[in-house]
């Protein structure tokens, strides 16, 4: 008989043995646990014909058309399973830990397997998830000025073996009105959190964590209010860098996309910038003038910036300057500082 667990022995579990996930395609799309694979037990319409059944009929009647529905599929679950196992062992999991998941988990062991299925199901993880955000890390926060390359130095103190949280590629957006130009389509908010959680489960407690200073909203997803509230009150080293630095490498970093995404991104923000600076940076940009359209794009940014700065406890804040964009430099001095 499948046996039935509470979470942390499942995720423990789920770090060596595959996952199972038997919900339909769109709520698997919606947010799923990380890794997870996704074999259905009902497609999307088959589910609400199910739901309705059950609504207008009772449950009897809605078991019954289940039933119909999954039987001709069984040996196809079964073929499934065997090519994504390894170990002789699943987790299983439906939304509430009900039918789906220990209908999948009995067809599955009757084959041979040995099954655990996640007591509560799905709801439970997303429990879960969102009270892991409360979880007490010993972050370090990596702050600058739009331009100043802290997404490539937290990327070169990883390379030093520092602990890293890479906000902006779990969320597939550089957090900015530019933000995503060169990205893959974002995730959901449910998947961001889920996949957060899941980074922030592999960081030591007892070690420094280094992460990029955001705003709370990155893109169309929104930071957990646990955590945002840890970045907010802990210590940060901002990088300070000439402007003329700044504006290279946004040229650098940016000018690489397509006139019409530039001037896209930059109308974005044109009731900040004004009118006539926003058709100033319009104009440059048609003309390729990238630098001129980003160091008028700077002002707005440098504004946002300082007013966030200004909202931090002040003692908590370390400013260090560099004459240049030397990634690997500049990580090995916010070590020696946070040391």
């Amino acid at each position: 008989m499948p046996t039935p667990i509470d979470i942390k022995e499942f995720l423990k579990l789920s770090e060596t043995n595959p996952v199972i996930d038997v919900r339909t395609p769109a709520e698997f799309l919606q947010g799923h646990i990380v890794n997870a694979e996704n074999l259905p037990i009902f497609t999307n319409e088959e589910r609400v014909i199910i739901g309705t059944i059950y609504k207008m009929e009772g449950k009897q009647p809605a078991v019954l058309k289940g039933l119909e529905l999954v039987g001709p599929k069984i040996h196809d679950y079964v073929r499934e399973a065997i090519q994504l196992n390894k170990t002789g062992i699943f987790l299983v999991h439906c939304w509430r830990g009900g039918m789906r998941s220990s209908s999948m988990a009995w067809f599955l062991e009757t084959y041979g397997f040995k099954c655990y299925t996640l007591k509560g199901g799905y709801k439970n993880y997303r429990k879960f998830v969102l009270e892991s955000f409360s979880n007490k890390k010993n972050l370090i926060v990596v702050g600058g000025k739009t331009g100043t390359g802290k997404t490539i130095v937290l990327h070169e103190l990883f390379k030093q073996n520092e602990q890293i949280i890479d906000l902006e590629k779990i969320a597939n957006h550089k957090g900015s009105s530019f933000g995503s130009l060169g990205e893959a389509e974002q995730i959901s908010q449910e998947q961001f959190e889920n996949t957060l959680s899941y980074s922030l489960s592999k960081i030591d407690s007892e070690r420094k964590c280094w992460i990029e200073n955001e705003s709370r909203r990155i893109g169309k997803n929104m930071l957990p209010l646990g955590l945002w509230e840890q970045m907010r009150s802990t210590f940060v080293i901002s990088i300070q860098l000439p402007i003329e630095e700044r504006i290279n490498y946004l040229a650098s970093e940016y000018g690489k996309f397509s006139t019409e995404e530039l001037i896209t991104s930059t109308e974005r923000i044109g009731k900040r910038l004004g009118g006539q600076h926003l058709k100033r940076a319009i104009e440059a940009l048609k003309t390729g003038d990238h630098k001129t359209a980003f160091e008028i794009c700077l002002v707005y940014y440098d504004k946002t910036y300082e007013y966030g700065e200004e909202q931090r406890e002040q003692e908590k804040i370390r400013h260090c300057s560099f004459e240049t964009l030397n990634a690997v430099e500049i990580a090995k001095e916010l070590k020696n500082i946070s040391n």
